[in-house]
């Protein structure tokens, strides 16, 4: 319990908005960690924090979005190919070029609003050298939006979130990253 209480503590401060932006970069572009796992400590800490936490996960996003679309675009041969082979695996990688190519703005979507891992798309974005801008403000779209409905939920019900925070927090901790491993999986099964 007294994890849990500098947690909050600490997610109260200004530069925690940072760190919450730095992670979602991160996560964008190698991390597994969901980025409401960073936001939620801060806006269940404090309800008036949810816009700049929420803000910070979706600039970070875009961010990270933007740099894993670098990487596919310029830098494919060397760190591309270490992250999907790292995260995922070339079959993958193939299959999801095979969606973009066939589905192109619903593949965007569907890995901005679920667990499917949205890093190997923006380095297939890249790589397949689809409209940055397009790639980029659709990602912002519905990554933003993802980020604004769990950051409203957070502040709409920020005393019962908590109370749940305080007495679930490993085990609200562990179903993110288990979140995270069913768009893994998800991915894997594709």
């Amino acid at each position: 319990m007294k994890l849990i209480n500098k947690v909050l503590e600490q997610s109260a401060k200004p530069w925690y908005a940072w760190l919450v932006f730095f992670m979602t970069i991160c996560e964008s572009i190698f991390l597994f960690i969901p980025p409401e796992v960073f936001m939620t400590p801060a806006i269940v800490a404090d309800k008036k924090r949810a816009f700049p936490i929420t803000l910070a996960a979706a600039i970070g996003s875009v961010i990270g979005g933007a740099i894993a679309y670098m990487i596919g675009l310029w830098l494919f041969d060397t760190i591309g190919i270490w992250l999907i082979q790292t995260f995922a695996s070339m079959e993958k990688f193939e299959l999801t070029q095979s969606l973009f190519n066939q589905y192109g703005i619903m593949i965007i979507i569907l890995t901005a609003v679920t667990p499917i891992p949205y890093k190997v798309l923006a380095i297939c974005a890249g790589f397949l050298q689809y409209p940055v801008l397009l790639f980029l403000g659709v990602s912002a779209i519905f990554r933003t939006g993802r980020f604004a409905i769990i950051g409203f939920l957070l502040w709409k019900f920020q005393s019962f979130a908590n109370t749940l925070v305080k007495k679930y927090a490993w085990q609200l901790t562990i179903a993110a990253i288990l979140f995270a491993l069913l768009g893994l999986t998800i991915m894997m099964l594709m």
